[in-house]
């Protein structure tokens, strides 16, 4: 798997690669702290906490195991969160696409299901990935009906995976994709975005 950044284009949404750049629009989008409930670490709490962010993302790239991206609403012309490729394992053909934050502005929009949609389809057809993995919170509803929504198979739990920020023991539901269901969860994402 040849993992490199790239830019990748929807109708609703842009997938930039991450950059030092992006600290000041990203900390501006990240201004609502429900963004934070679930996520191990809050970014989005100062400029600091957000280049902290930023520069570890960018640390595990070159480090060759994580991939990430800003999300852009073209709608809307401005970054609205960020996502990313982890957890890359090119020995067994598989990564996981999560750390995925929006501002409300692109909550309940086609934004999301157009980055899962392209990120999925990069993985599959572009990177032969046989398996994409994701996470969240076992708290966190909300993640766990769009995960499923856009094809997410629900493995398991992983008990107590992560420690958050203020030292609460996070469960993690742990949902895949495999590279024979991408045809068929492909399929109804094109018709959600078509809607």
């Amino acid at each position: 798997m040849n993992i490199t950044p790239i830019t990748l284009s929807g109708t609703y949404a842009r997938l930039e690669p991450l950059h030092l750049d992006h600290v000041e629009a990203l900390f501006d989008a990240a201004q609502h702290e429900a963004i934070w409930t679930f996520l191990p670490e809050k970014a989005g709490q100062s400029l600091e906490n957000m280049q902290a962010w930023v520069k570890q993302a960018l640390r595990e790239q070159e480090e060759g195991t994580s991939l990430p991206f800003v999300i852009v609403s073209l709608q809307h012309d401005c970054i609205v969160g960020s996502t990313r490729y982890l957890d890359i394992d090119r020995v067994n053909r598989g990564l996981e696409i999560g750390w995925t934050w929006l501002n409300p502005l692109a909550q309940r929009t086609s934004i999301n299901t157009e980055c899962k949609y392209t990120l999925l389809r990069h993985a599959f057809e572009t990177l032969g990935c046989i398996r994409v993995q994701l996470k969240t919170d076992v708290r966190n509803l909300q993640s766990q009906r769009a995960i499923e929504r856009i094809g997410g198979i629900k493995e398991g739990i992983l008990r107590q995976h992560r420690i958050l920020s203020d030292g609460y023991r996070r469960d993690s539901v742990l949902y895949s994709i495999l590279d024979t269901e991408w045809p068929h969860v492909k399929v109804k994402l094109e018709a959600k975005l078509s809607k």
